[in-house]
């Protein structure tokens, strides 16, 4: 191997690259709050059409990150980062022209949620497990969460101004230009031929194995149904916290940087959980993170809303927003090796996803109906309950095949 082959695959220089993609495909997205009301209200539509839009996109963001996982776990992730770039672009150039709900529902809820299955921060971590050394994999998997909520915190003060200033349609389109850029920095997470296997057994499975496998494994169906709270609480903060101040009597810009605050700290947070799950057993580090979700939420909805109260909130539940992930991929890895992680971290995405689904789904119908957001924020905290009992039985330790390995 070149000295400058070398150099592109070193730790660092895949880091860097991983987590600019990382950045660029979780901001546009982040910024879906600040463009609900004004996508409604330019075309008269209640608050529930473009969260359908939204939820539909976080829906299939999860359906096809399985798929993405394993076509990249069988050939590299570089030409499914480059095709869920160009259809994250596509469908951001295409929602000026969505007149309709169909057709918004087709571009920014179709085309960039398959967009996102294969060029989001899963892809990045899955890629991060095969080309990273032991040593690097947890601290990679914090960098790589950290990273999208750093896109969040550029992204959504930038999406407000030119939103301000430009309007929505502009705001979107040079977001589609950005996503373009996806494509050549995805070159750098080529993996060797040789790499991806993790143990003696692992090179020898294949995918319907890995798949048996994993369904087989209790601990793997709770990391599962835990998940699935950590997706709801996301989506449902993205789209409906900003409009939730508003209707609070609180300035948009408030929203804006509430948002923004969510992807500051969640830098400290995600490199935090990275670092802790190296450090000490990942379900509990787990059920600590949904458990401070819970009580952080009540406190904000009990409290008077303020824009200090709002903010906040932004910079509490930003330690707590993607934490969760370098555990959960840890413990994906932990169990199974890292021959199918892209894969088997998809399907646990997946619930996340459904649970995104819902999350902004039932925002904008319960708000419909009740004019109020109060039941939502209520079952958000249920399930923080919920996911954070679930994960504390989850036995961290190889399955069977892998265990003379370790």
């Amino acid at each position: 191997m070149s000295a400058v082959a070398r150099a592109a695959r070193s730790p660092l220089v895949v880091i860097l690259c991983g987590c600019a993609i990382a950045a660029l495909t979780f901001g546009p997205r982040s910024a879906a709050g600040l463009l609900l009301a004004p996508i409604s209200d330019s075309h008269g539509w209640g608050r529930d059409v473009f969260a359908m839009s939204f939820a539909i996109q976080n829906l299939l963001w999860g359906v096809g990150q399985p798929f993405a996982g394993a076509v990249a776990d069988r050939f590299g992730a570089v030409k499914v980062l480059m095709v869920g770039g160009l259809l994250y672009a596509a469908g951001l150039a295409l929602m000026p022209f969505s007149s309709d709900p169909l057709a918004m529902h087709f571009s920014a809820g179709v085309l960039i949620g398959f967009g996102l299955s294969g060029a989001s921060f899963s892809l990045v971590i899955g890629a991060f497990g095969k080309l990273l050394p032991d040593e690097w994999r947890s601290i990679g998997f914090g960098f790589g969460t950290a990273a999208g909520s750093f896109g969040q915190f550029v992204f959504t003060p930038f999406a407000s101004a030119l939103v301000a200033n430009y309007g929505w349609q502009s705001t979107v389109l040079v977001f589609a230009a950005l996503m373009l850029l996806v494509v050549p920095l995805a070159l750098a997470l080529a993996a060797p031929k040789a790499s991806g296997a993790s143990g003696p057994k692992a090179a020898d499975q294949t995918i319907r194995e890995a798949l048996k496998e994993a369904f087989a494994t209790p601990s793997y169906w709770l990391l599962v149904i835990g998940f699935f709270t950590c997706g709801f609480h996301l989506a449902f903060v993205t789209a409906h916290l900003p409009p939730y101040l508003i209707d609070k009597g609180i300035a948009p810009a408030i929203g804006g940087w509430t948002l923004a605050l969510i992807g500051l700290f969640n830098i400290a947070g995600s490199l935090g959980s990275g670092v802790l799950a190296g450090r000490m057993p990942k379900r509990v580090l787990l059920s600590a993170i949904y458990f401070a979700r819970g009580a952080l939420i009540a406190a904000f909805i009990l409290l008077p809303t303020t824009p200090a109260t709002s903010l906040a909130f932004g910079a509490g539940i930003g330690l707590l927003w993607l934490s969760t992930i370098p555990p959960t991929s840890g413990i994906v890895a932990t169990l199974f090796g890292t021959r199918y992680l892209t894969m088997l971290y998809g399907f646990v995405f997946f619930s996340h996803q459904v649970g995104s689904f819902f999350g902004v789904w039932l925002g904008g119908l319960l708000y419909e109906r009740t004019g109020s957001y109060d039941l939502v924020w209520w079952i958000a905290i249920g399930l923080s309950i919920m996911s954070g009992l679930v994960n504390l039985p989850i036995r961290e330790r190889p399955v069977a095949r892998l265990a003379p390995a370790t």
